[in-house]
């Protein structure tokens, strides 16, 4: 994986000497994701072995979608909210069908059964359905309002992101404060032959891959559109189901690691918890920074069939996930979901 790495000074090169070979120019960005989002998930597992495996999971989370949250800001500085709106729908369902999808046949391939914390998963299932809700709300009020949309979308979109931050919050306080017990898996103390990465060099590793990783997806976004083009495809599809697998590189990575080791606890922690982070964090503050950059504030007001995956995406995860086992049979029904949401998209031309 390491010699991925080399796609750095390639796409360099290209930026520089061949600006115009976009295509070129999106797939050497992406590629040079990969070792770094790696790179980013090794650190992440070393720390969850000194934090445990709920907070371990939320690290995970929120350096994987810093890759995303990048993205989606230079997106949102050009005025592309559509190509912002369907990266958030293609993180969401790209973590929870695909990522869990693959982490579950993964480890289901190794161990007949894995177990979890089942308690957990309904808390987690249960805000990625709030998520799904608030989602529905601007898309139906959008309907609703008709020509009146326009003048009330976007304050609605303000105080729907407040109420999903604070939501957020508290969700945080949950976990990791006052019910951590639930969110702390079995598996917890560490089952790795290596030794334990400091805190200090996990964190200085997390930080350097966070950079570098933002660096390439400003590169990247630069390309959507062009190579998008050149490759006969609509945005949508690039947005949803090309750009989210790139960002969510770091959670692929980690969560079918660990799952493999009967780590199901992390596993879900990181697939589920980038989810709910992307639907309830990243979403709403890009609509509030939306209103200090670029050309016009985004509301979240998402079209109705971003809405409609989004929430048969919930609905399939939450029924897997509800009774604290998985095999590799679920494992595929996840995946079968996320391919068949994919054909979909791609028929439909968005």
């Amino acid at each position: 994986m390491n010699w991925f790495l080399a796609f750095i000074p390639i796409t360099l090169a290209l930026e520089h000497w061949a600006p115009q070979q976009k295509l070129a120019i999106f797939a050497a960005s992406g590629l040079a994701i990969l070792p770094l989002a790696a790179w980013m998930g090794r650190a992440t597992e070393h720390l969850a072995e000194r934090t445990g495996e709920g907070l371990g999971g939320l690290l995970n989370a929120t350096f994987g979608n810093a890759a995303e949250l990048i993205i989606a800001m230079a997106a949102l500085r050009s005025g592309l909210h559509d190509v912002v709106k369907a990266s958030i729908a293609g993180s969401i369902i790209g973590n929870i069908l695909l990522v869990l999808g693959a982490a579950m046949a993964a480890g289901g391939s190794i161990h007949r059964e894995q177990t979890y914390n089942a308690l957990a998963a309904r808390a987690q299932a249960t805000m990625l359905t709030l998520a799904a809700i608030t989602l529905i709300l601007p898309a139906a009020f959008k309907v609703a309002a008709g020509e009146r949309a326009a003048e009330g979308l976007v304050p609605l979109s303000i105080a729907l992101s407040i109420v999903l931050l604070v939501v957020y919050a508290l969700f945080l306080a949950f976990s990791l404060k006052t019910h951590s017990d639930l969110f702390r898996g079995p598996q917890a103390a560490g089952e790795s032959h290596e030794k334990a990465w400091s805190i200090r060099r996990s964190a200085l590793v997390l930080g350097a891959s966070t950079i570098a990783i933002a660096w390439m997806s400003e590169i990247l976004v630069g390309a959507i559109e062009p190579a998008a083009k050149s490759l006969g495809l609509g945005n949508g599809f690039v947005a949803i189901f090309v750009v989210a697998v790139l960002g969510n590189a770091a959670e692929h990575s980690t969560a079918i690691t660990v799952a493999m080791k009967n780590r199901m606890d992390l596993a879900l922690s990181i697939a589920i918890g980038s989810s709910i982070q992307v639907a309830l964090f990243v979403a709403p503050v890009l609509v509030l920074l939306s209103l200090a950059i670029g050309p016009r504030p985004m509301d979240l007001a998402f079209p109705g069939g971003l809405v409609l995956i989004v929430l048969l995406s919930v609905l399939i995860t939450g029924q897997v996930a509800a009774d604290g086992r998985s095999d590799w049979l679920r494992g595929a029904q996840l995946l079968a979901v996320y391919g068949a949401l994919g054909l979909t998209v791609f028929f439909l031309g968005l």
